[in-house]
């Protein structure tokens, strides 16, 4: 951290643009600050992280970090305590669920209840476990049929949301059929529903047990689950060098079909554009398929030429675009960005707001100290727009 952060105190000239009225950055732009930039080096005697370059600077901006200084000592305990080298309980996961017992979706509390995990009655162990498990109960908290969100007042789901959820929900639910392991129980089996998680980083590498707890909320449909990205093999070391293109295999994604009976992941290293202009997943059906991009940075200054060709193919489709974001400002600005890049051809399918299985531990940011974030902090969805037929004389 002290290679990389700046000195957030506003006597120093700006590093970079700002990117939120929030950002230090700014208040450096108002007073027209003189004075060079320079590395962060002294500690916080409350929070322990590097968050100045001096003891004057930190004694003269103290009322502003005062603001932040108890979630970053939050953040910096619960890091050390992941590195401590003690057994943690809360990464242990339950397995398959009577179908009868049906998983209650309102918040973290009841969702861990009725799936049985093993009690978490510590804060910090509380913010373990959620940080991890965020990525996939955010995705079935909006697909699932008992889902939190819904078109009553202040449920956030819109009309053309549910007409999209509904379709999707259709194969994610099937009816018994009388399936059975022996001869007699033989049935035809609905494709498996896919997943597209698009711009895939840190949530495609981790561990397979947290990504099966997606299969035990839908016990009955089979899952695949596609990670796409330059980034997706991301601390994935271990399964380097990656598997030749060819002919089957073109553009060299990484099968991994033995993790369960229902589940099936696969990952490319390649943006999804290239591989949309190929034909290689079409045809696209909103009973089968869907998009999920976690923190996205659609409208970021440093992204946001990396999703101006994958958006209108993303429309194009017309299966939902299920979207987090890091912070209000993140998921508004994404929100904005879409909806002028592509104005009138969007359908809003989830309005944009808090997501309820956000994590609850604050992530630090080595390169800005006061940048805090949360993973999957907000949640909102949208589709490519369909137009209705209409008859002419």
């Amino acid at each position: 951290m002290k290679s990389h952060a700046y000195c957030p105190h506003p006597d120093h000239r700006q590093t970079r643009l700002a990117l939120s009225p929030q950002d230090p950055e700014a208040k450096k732009a108002e007073r027209k600050s003189t004075q060079p930039p320079a590395f962060v080096n002294f500690e916080c005697p409350d929070c322990g992280l590097p968050v100045y370059c001096s003891e004057k600077h930190w004694m003269d901006d103290y009322e502003s970090h005062s603001e932040i200084c108890d979630t970053l000592r939050q953040a910096n305990e619960d890091d050390h305590d992941l590195h401590s080298g003690r057994y943690h309980p809360e990464f242990e996961y339950p397995g398959p669920q009577y179908e009868d017992i049906l998983p209650n979706m309102t918040n973290w509390d009841t969702y861990l209840y009725t799936r049985e995990y093993d009690a978490i009655n510590e804060d910090r162990s509380m913010r373990h476990a959620t940080r991890l498990l965020t990525y996939p109960v955010t995705i079935a908290s909006v697909i699932h049929e008992l889902s939190p969100y819904n078109i009553r007042d202040g449920g956030r789901l819109t009309v053309e949301g549910l007409k999209s959820l509904s379709a999707l929900r259709y194969n994610l639910h099937p009816p018994r059929s009388g399936a059975g392991p022996d001869i007699k129980g033989l049935r035809l089996s609905a494709p498996p529903v896919r997943i597209f998680i698009l711009g895939a980083r840190a949530e495609s590498s981790l561990p397979r047990d947290v990504w099966i707890q997606l299969e035990y909320l839908f016990p009955r449909c089979r899952m695949h689950l596609i990670f796409i990205g330059p980034e997706s093999m991301a601390n994935r070391d271990a399964e380097f060098p990656l598997p030749e293109r060819t002919a089957a295999n073109p553009f060299g994604g990484i099968v991994e079909d033995r993790l369960s009976t229902y589940t099936k992941i696969t990952t490319f290293v390649e943006y999804y554009h290239t591989m949309h202009k190929a034909n290689y997943f079409q045809p696209f059906d909103p009973y089968f398929d869907c998009f999920v991009l976690f923190h996205p940075g659609l409208g970021h200054p440093a992204s946001v030429h990396e999703w101006e060709e994958t958006l209108p193919q993303l429309l194009e489709t017309k299966v939902p675009v299920i979207c987090t974001g890091y912070t209000e400002w993140d998921m508004q600005r994404d929100k904005k960005w879409v909806e002028e890049k592509m104005a009138g051809e969007v359908d809003m399918l989830m309005e944009p707001g808090e997501n309820r299985f956000r994590s609850l531990r604050w992530d630090l940011n080595d390169v800005d100290p006061g940048d805090l974030s949360c993973g999957n902090w907000g949640l909102w969805a949208f589709r490519g727009k369909r137009y209705e037929a209409t008859m002419k004389d």
